[in-house]
């Protein structure tokens, strides 16, 4: 590994004198700026996404809208090429109104949420609550004869905890560079068997809760202060969920806990929930800048249009999405004719686990043998990521760079180079006229969960812009705080600007950033490691 580094350090130097890290035209620095800062259509982008169509779970009335909405702006804008691309999800499932509501021994209306794509409740249902944690299989016999008629609380009331980071946070660039460290692959061939455990575990919980006789369940949030999410993944057909359940703040689940360890504890239930099997496909928006060459291929900017229905899906990802698209009104408005297609990217299914970028690898650029355990491939495409060999298809050398934007509406510092370390210098080079608005760091770390990360796994030069976090991953990621009022315009504008940078650089450079090694089989890194006995 270390003569592999050395090699590779010594080559990005070497590309560092080309021509390929010449940045483009410097005088479209100042054009971008002016359309972003002073022209700027960003927040009024992400607002409409928020405030106006709401949380966008796929599939659902809201994502459809949204999907819809976009298109069509992208046409009015002029982009060529608008189209979408659709691949196997299940069923659509939103919100039309809930209520959790504690009777005995007082009243209380609870903050809680229904877990996506569990069943309505078909109006009030009020029982009396048990406080039975079950966190694996072998906790079943436990509680076998005891469930029935009741409402079950299946988390462990766990303590507060103090909290160790401040909710809103800029980087410092010392921050930053401490992501500048390359990190050697890991391969534990056994954690992708327990991954896949614990996803299976929701099912077979919910068979178990209605052969008992229980009327509905409860788990606690998994963060504090009121904060609630409402994420769930038996979203297929024929895999949903025969008991309603609900996710209750953090504050509330405690009191009933404590309560009911006194005396008993009664809720009621009212969980007005719809699904919509109307159309089982979910949809991936493209729009495009066509490039002068042909045979040159092209580049690629992203966000996922999804998100969770807690709240509006702000900063996870209108935020993002509002990016790339305003990067795409900018470009087109300044009427750049550059070498390659700069494509467009609206991803959908993120939120399940990277689903329409997946499919979009699948279709386009590379693929990989499935599981052979057919019911283990049918969660999804995780399952395939431990598969060999990887097979390149005939559109993997025409995606000349891909990058990404999902991590809330903070201004972008950077880029994380996701161990592409021959690429690295040429980033550094394109960002550098970005530095005085604090985006000119290339780490060389990777970063994962979101859109990039099977494009990079299958060695293309794919990547993700380090962001500020803000409150993002303190308060705001996937909770009912997830509004328009936590994104920051002036860093959305920021974004678009560098976005737009980056991508035009990338489209007229004399030669493609320069690609990873497509990877094959790797052996286990970690031989000595001993087994959690809690996972046992």
């Amino acid at each position: 590994m270390k003569t592999y580094l050395m090699a590779a350090v010594a080559a990005a130097a070497l590309l560092g004198s080309s021509a390929q890290a010449k940045p483009a035209d410097l005088g479209m620095v100042n054009r971008i700026n002016d359309q972003a800062f002073n022209h700027g259509e960003v927040v009024d982008t992400a607002e409409y996404l928020t405030d106006r169509i709401g949380g966008r779970l796929t599939n659902s009335p809201a994502m459809r809208e949204a999907e819809r909405w976009t298109q069509a702006q992208f046409r009015e804008w002029g982009l060529s090429n608008v189209h979408t691309e659709g691949f196997d999800f299940g069923r659509g499932w939103w919100i039309e109104s809930s209520s959790v509501k504690m009777i005995t021994p007082r009243p209380i209306e609870l903050r809680a949420i229904p877990v996506a794509w569990t069943p309505a409740t078909n109006g009030p249902v009020s029982a009396e609550v048990i406080v039975a944690p079950i966190k694996r299989e072998a906790d079943f016999d436990q509680w076998r004869g005891k469930l029935a008629g009741k409402i079950v609380l299946i988390s462990w009331p766990a303590p507060p905890k103090d909290a160790k980071d401040p909710a809103f946070v800029r980087l410092a660039d010392a921050d930053v560079k401490k992501r500048d460290e390359y990190r050697q692959p890991k391969f534990d061939p056994d954690e992708l068997d327990k991954s896949i455990e614990r996803r299976a575990f929701a099912g077979k919980l919910d068979a178990f809760l209605k052969a008992e006789g229980a009327v509905a369940w409860g788990r606690m949030s998994a963060r504090d202060n009121g904060l609630v999410h409402g994420t769930g993944y038996n979203y297929k057909v024929g895999d949903t969920p025969s008991l309603p359940g609900v996710e209750i703040a953090a504050e509330d689940y405690r009191r009933l806990a404590r309560l009911a360890k006194t005396g008993p504890v009664k809720l009621q239930i009212d969980s007005q929930v719809r699904f919509d099997d109307r159309d089982t496909k979910a949809y991936n928006v493209f729009a495009e800048i066509p490039g002068s060459d042909p045979k040159a291929g092209y580049v690629m900017a992203g966000a996922h249009l999804d998100s969770w229905v807690a709240s509006d899906g702000a900063a996870d990802n209108a935020a993002g999405s509002a990016v790339v698209m305003e990067a795409a009104r900018i470009l087109q408005a300044l009427g750049v004719k550059p070498k390659r297609t700069i494509r467009f990217a609206l991803w959908n299914g993120e939120e399940q686990g990277l689903l329409g970028s997946a499919a979009y690898v699948d279709s386009h650029l590379a693929k990989r043998p499935p599981h052979p355990d057919a019911a283990k491939q049918a969660m999804g495409p995780s399952v395939s990521q431990s598969q060999f060999p990887v097979t390149p298809l005939p559109g993997y050398k025409d995606l000349a760079a891909y990058f990404n934007l999902d991590n809330g509406s903070g201004k972008i510092r950077g880029v994380y180079a996701e161990g592409n370390v021959a690429a690295a210098k040429v980033l550094r080079e394109w960002l550098s006229p970005y530095g005085s608005q604090g985006a000119d760091q290339v780490v060389i770390a990777p970063t994962g969960g979101t859109d990039h990360v099977y494009m990079a796994r299958v060695g293309l030069p794919a990547f993700q812009f380090v962001q500020d976090p803000l409150d993002y991953g303190s308060q705001v990621h996937h909770t009912d705080l997830d509004s328009f009022d936590h994104l920051r315009p002036e860093d959305l504008r920021q974004a678009a600007a560098v976005m737009a940078w980056m991508l035009l650089n990338a489209a007229e450079a004399d030669e493609p950033l320069p690609r990873n090694v497509v990877p094959t089989q790797p052996k286990p890194t970690d031989p000595f490691a001993y087994p959690d006995p809690d996972e046992q």
